[in-house]
C-alpha cells in the first residue's frame, strides 16, 4: 500500500468513466472518488452537466454541482462527433467502471452501450442508472425525484398527521442511485475478480425507493392498508417524535421499552410509568394523543439546551432539531471530519462535505474539489492517452473538446 500521505482510498488504482449528470449518477460516481477510484467525468459541449446551470453560484460555480462532484476530474468531449466517441472508446480500453444516467435507448443510438463497449474490454463493469431500469412499461419515460416518491408509496407516508402528504426534503428518489450504484458496482468488482469479467448493472431508482420502504412494505401487507403520513411520529412507537421546548422543538424516541421508565424519571412524571393504560408499547399507541400530550406539557416549560441536559443525564435518547448550518458546525461533525476545506480552480478555498465512509488507521488523501468545466480534458488525453500536443489542439480546433469553453492548457 501507498503512504497514507498518498493514499487514495481502497479503490486506488481503479479507473471510472462517468458520464452521468444532474443527481442520481454523479451522487453514486462521487461515492466511487471518495473511496480512491479515479473518477474521469466526461461532459457534452456547450455547458456540461445540466446542473452547473442550477443557482445560486460562487465564483460563477453551482451550489448544486459543487455538492455532488468532489474528487472527480472533467473532460469536455462531443460523444456525437466520431472523434469524440472514439476518444471514450480509447478510455474504456484503460477503464474498469463507467457509470451512465441517461434515459434508456441513448446509449445505444451513440453506439457506446455496454454490448458494444464490452467488446473493446471484457472486463468493464457498467452501471447504467435509470428512473425506471431498463426494462418494463415505464422505462422510456422521464423520471425526477418527485415522481419516483409518488409512485413508489414513499411521499404518500411523508408529511404531517391529517394533512397532505408531502415530498421528502431530500431527494431521495434520486440518491438512491448513489447508495445502490456503488454496491453493485463493488459486488461486480468482487466477481471479476474470480471471473475476469465484467458485466452490465441495471440500477432503477423506482426499485430502489420501493427496497428503501423497509417495514412500511410488510406494515402494508399485513394490514392490507396503506401506511398514512405520521409527521415526526412513529406509526407504532409512542413516544417517538417531536416535542415542543419553550424555546424551539426537542426529538424524543423512546424507541424500545427500558427508555420509557427512564422517560419518565425525567420529566418527573414516575406517574406515567405506572399508569395501566401507557403500561405497553401497544397501550402507548392506542393512547397516542394523550401520551403526547402530556409529554408535550412538561417539555414545553423548559429550553431545548435545559432538555438536552436532562435527556442526557436519564440516558433517553433525544436531539434539538437543528437547521442545515447548525448540522454543519456541530462539534461532532466537525470531530468526524464531515466539513472539509478544497482550493477550487475559481473559486479559491471553500468548505465541501467530508467523505461519509472512514477507514481507521489509513488517513486518505485531501479531497479534491469538483472541477471546473473541462478542467482536466487535455491531462487526461495527454496521461492517459497519449495524445499530443498538437493533436489536442486540433481536437479542440474541431469543437471536438472543450467547446463552450476558453481554450486552455488543462
Amino acid at each position: 500500500m501507498a503512504s497514507d500521505k498518498e493514499w487514495a482510498g481502497p479503490l486506488q488504482g481503479l479507473r471510472v468513466i462517468d458520464l452521468t449528470r444532474v443527481l442520481a449518477g454523479p451522487f453514486a460516481t462521487q461515492s466511487l472518488g471518495d473511496l480512491g477510484a479515479e473518477v474521469l467525468k466526461i461532459e457534452p459541449p456547450g455547458s456540461g452537466d445540466e446542473t452547473r446551470r442550477f443557482p445560486p453560484f460562487v465564483a460563477g460555480e453551482s451550489h448544486y454541482f459543487l455538492g455532488i462532484n468532489r474528487n472527480k476530474k472533467s473532460m469536455v468531449v462531443d460523444l456525437q462527433i466520431p472523434e469524440g466517441a472514439d476518444i471514450l472508446r480509447q478510455l474504456v480500453a484503460t477503464a474498469d467502471i463507467l457509470v451512465e444516467n441517461y434515459r434508456p435507448g441513448v446509449m445505444q443510438r451513440l453506439g457506446l452501450d455496454y454490448e458494444k463497449l464490452a467488446e473493446i474490454n471484457a472486463r468493464l463493469i457498467y452501471c447504467a442508472i435509470s428512473g425506471f431500469g431498463l426494462t418494463g412499461p415505464l422505462s422510456d419515460k422521464p423520471s425526477f425525484d418527485i415522481v419516483t416518491q409518488a409512485l413508489t408509496g414513499a411521499l404518500s407516508i411523508n408529511g404531517e398527521r391529517g394533512h397532505m402528504p408531502v415530498k421528502l426534503g431530500i431527494p431521495l428518489g434520486d440518491m438512491v442511485g448513489g447508495v445502490f450504484g456503488p454496491m453493485a458496482i463493488l459486488a461486480a468488482l468482487h466477481e471479476r475478480s474470480q471471473t475476469g469479467r465484467g458485466r452490465l448493472i441495471d440500477i432503477s431508482l423506482y426499485d430502489g425507493l420501493i427496497g428503501m420502504l423497509g417495514y412500511f412494505t410488510q406494515l402494508a401487507f399485513l394490514t392490507g392498508q396503506d401506511p398514512p403520513p405520521m409527521g415526526s411520529s412513529h406509526p407504532n412507537i409512542v413516544p417517538y417524535g417531536s416535542f415542543p421546548a419553550s424555546d424551539g422543538s426537542i426529538i424524543i424516541a423512546v424507541l424500545s421499552e427500558s427508555f420509557w421508565g427512564k422517560l419518565c424519571d425525567a420529566l418527573e412524571r414516575p406517574d406515567l410509568a405506572q399508569d395501566p393504560r401507557f403500561a405497553t408499547p401497544t397501550g402507548r399507541r392506542d393512547h397516542r394523543d394523550e401520551v403526547d400530550r402530556l409529554i408535550s406539557e412538561v417539555t414545553s416549560t423548559r429550553t431545548v439546551a435545559e432538555w438536552e441536559r436532562r435527556l442526557a443525564e436519564f440516558d433517553v435518547p433525544h436531539a434539538p432539531v437543528l437547521g442545515v448550518t447548525a448540522a454543519l458546525a456541530h462539534p461532532h461533525a466537525i470531530a468526524r471530519d464531515m466539513v472539509v476545506s478544497a482550493e477550487h480552480a475559481a473559486a479559491g478555498t471553500i468548505k465541501l462535505a467530508g467523505r461519509p465512509i472512514k477507514f481507521p488507521g489509513a488517513a486518505q488523501r485531501a479531497s479534491t474539489a469538483p472541477p471546473i468545466f473541462g478542467q482536466h480534458t487535455g491531462d487526461v488525453l495527454r496521461e492517459v492517452l497519449g495524445f499530443s500536443e498538437r493533436r489536442i489542439a486540433d481536437l479542440r480546433a474541431s469543437g471536438v473538446i472543450d467547446r463552450g469553453v476558453k481554450p486552455r492548457d488543462a
